[in-house]
């Protein structure tokens, strides 16, 4: 990067399973605002936008024209992002190293209460001729790959099933989480089967909420109050959508983007570079799956590493701490910006009494999920 970027303000929703009282753009309006007052500044000190805005997910047709007004963007140019939150904070880091822009605002929002029935959106994203016929559900796709997963690297269903127990449990100390509770590893087990060895509690629930980020170039830090936490590596890649072409055994998209990231931030050592992560549990299993993708467990050994209390918010390298998308809620696109948030409050020690001991560097990993094989990896720092 030619010149330090890093987040200045950061505004936020609590998480929930449904807001019939709130729209869309009420939400982010209000995080809009927590942004700007966090960051020092007004909607007139902002130089443009980056919005995630999936028409198809949203059921709105060209839905970046709802963004400009709540958040005080009127005539601003808007950069809309069909991608998650992790794609979206790059393109803003590229606008700012351009030169055109000192200031950005990156906004994600989910509300997934409105869609009545998410199957049938997600069915629409996969291959017309040769899987959608066969109107299977979605989830399937998470299925086969968690059991190719286990098979490959010999972590198990239990162990996956501690990755819940351990994001929900973390969730009880997030003032934001949708989901938290106290769950053992065998409700997990015993809930119910939805694609083999997939099971119900296995799932990240959806949830609603709005995130608000305002990034900035350091040479406009003069001018913003907001404690900087500075981005110092991200990249992002898409395999191949192909259910009958890609490889199944392992996340090959994390590990790429993970081995840019690192290269960009300078990270020679994950496991010990790293005082935490926030990595995607869409699916418990994905997480074991990303940490071992991310190199922060050998192949094989994340279960056993979860097992002994490594990933623990108390352990060696505590791995969503905030509780997760299990235990928050899964925000669609937005669900990195989730993990953004936890990474700004870790850093800026604002984390409260899930607060990481010298928390001076984190990571954020993200996946599109089913039936992409699309993720994102940022390295950010409190220097």
């Amino acid at each position: 990067m030619t010149e330090k970027v890093a987040v200045v303000g950061a505004g936020f929703t609590s998480l929930r399973a449904m807001s019939p009282d709130m729209s869309f753009r009420e939400m982010v309006f209000d995080a809009a605002v927590r942004a700007y007052e966090d960051a020092g500044i007004t909607p007139r000190d902002i130089d443009s936008v980056v919005a995630l805005g999936e028409d198809f997910r949203e059921g709105t047709c060209i839905s970046d024209e709802y963004v400009p007004d709540q958040l005080g963007a009127v005539q601003k140019p808007v950069q809309t992002v069909s991608g998650d939150g992790l794609q979206g904070l790059g393109v803003a880091a590229m606008l700012l190293n351009t030169g055109a822009c000192e200031i950005v605002v990156l906004e994600g929002h989910s509300k997934a209460s409105n869609i009545r029935h998410p199957a049938h959106v997600e069915a629409m994203a996969l291959d017309p001729g040769f899987v959608r016929p066969h109107g299977w559900h979605p989830v399937f796709v998470a299925g086969l790959e968690m059991r190719r997963f286990l098979h490959e690297s010999g972590n198990t269903a239990a162990q996956a099933a501690r990755v819940v127990a351990k994001n929900r449990r973390n969730a009880l100390r997030n003032p934001i989480a949708a989901y938290p509770a106290k769950v053992s590893f065998e409700q997990v087990l015993e809930s119910r089967p939805l694609a083999e060895p997939l099971r119900e509690l296995d799932c990240a629930a959806p949830a609603d909420g709005a995130f608000v980020f305002v990034i900035a170039r350091e040479s406009a830090f003069k001018r913003l109050r907001g404690q900087p936490v500075f981005l110092d590596g991200i990249s992002w890649i898409s395999d191949t959508c192909n259910l009958f072409t890609r490889g199944w055994g392992e996340a090959s998209y994390t590990r790429q983007a993970a081995e840019r990231a690192y290269a960009m931030a300078g990270v020679s050592s994950p496991s010990r570079d790293l005082n935490f992560a926030e990595v995607d549990d869409s699916f418990a299993y994905k997480e074991l799956q990303h940490i071992e993708a991310l190199g922060l467990a050998p192949k094989g050994q994340g279960g056993t590493m979860l097992e002994q209390g490594a990933f623990d918010a108390g352990g060696k390298l505590p791995v969503n701490v905030s509780g997760g998308s299990l235990g928050c809620g899964h925000l669609h696109d937005a669900s990195s910006l989730r993990g953004l948030l936890e990474a700004v409050l870790q850093l800026r020690g604002h984390a409260g009494e899930r607060q990481v001991a010298n928390a001076r560097r984190g990571l954020v990993c993200s996946w599109r999920s089913i039936p992409t094989a699309t993720g994102a990896v940022a390295v950010l720092s409190r220097r």
